[in-house]
């Protein structure tokens, strides 16, 4: 099935987490979202990753950043995790305990707060084995693309009439 799940492990997480939401709804990808700590709710945690039935996995965490790795030593599906900006080292701790997953057990990482690029990636995954998501992934693109040279033109009229 084609559908993501979102894991942050606390409800302060949601304001960056929602653009992965946001994203995936924007394409008519259905997600389902969960609160639920790879420390404080351990059980719940494995309840829902050996529960899901959907194809990949996006999770949000700050500080130690260990919901990405224990979510992808429980399941064989894609894991992506968003590094976030929750303490006082602005979530290079997270960037850093997440990226540096041990051999064997990969779990993609993507920028700190990058809620929006792990959704996209999350449908780069199910695109691959979805010929019309695939295609809204083509034609988004070509938007920016289009978004991009039009203010490059905008820039350069600014230019000549300077």
């Amino acid at each position: 099935m084609n559908n993501v799940l979102i894991l942050m492990g606390s409800d302060s997480d949601w304001n960056i987490m929602k653009k992965a939401a946001d994203t995936l709804k924007e394409f008519s990808v259905p997600y389902e979202a969960h609160v639920s700590s790879a420390h404080r709710t351990p059980e719940k945690t494995m309840t829902l990753v050996r529960d899901f039935s959907g194809a990949c996995i996006i999770v949000g965490a700050g500080a130690a950043a260990h919901l990405g790795g224990v979510v992808a030593a429980h399941t064989v599906k894609p894991v992506i995790a968003v590094p976030l900006n929750a303490t006082a080292l602005h979530g290079l701790d997270a960037l850093l305990a997440t990226v540096q997953m041990p051999s064997g057990i990969p779990v993609a990482t993507m920028a700190i707060d990058g809620a929006k690029n792990a959704a996209l990636f999350a449908l780069s995954i199910l695109a691959v084995s979805d010929e019309k998501l695939r295609s809204r992934l083509e034609e988004y693109r070509r938007t920016m693309t289009d978004e991009v040279e039009a203010k490059d033109q905008k820039l350069q009229q600014l230019l000549r009439g300077a």
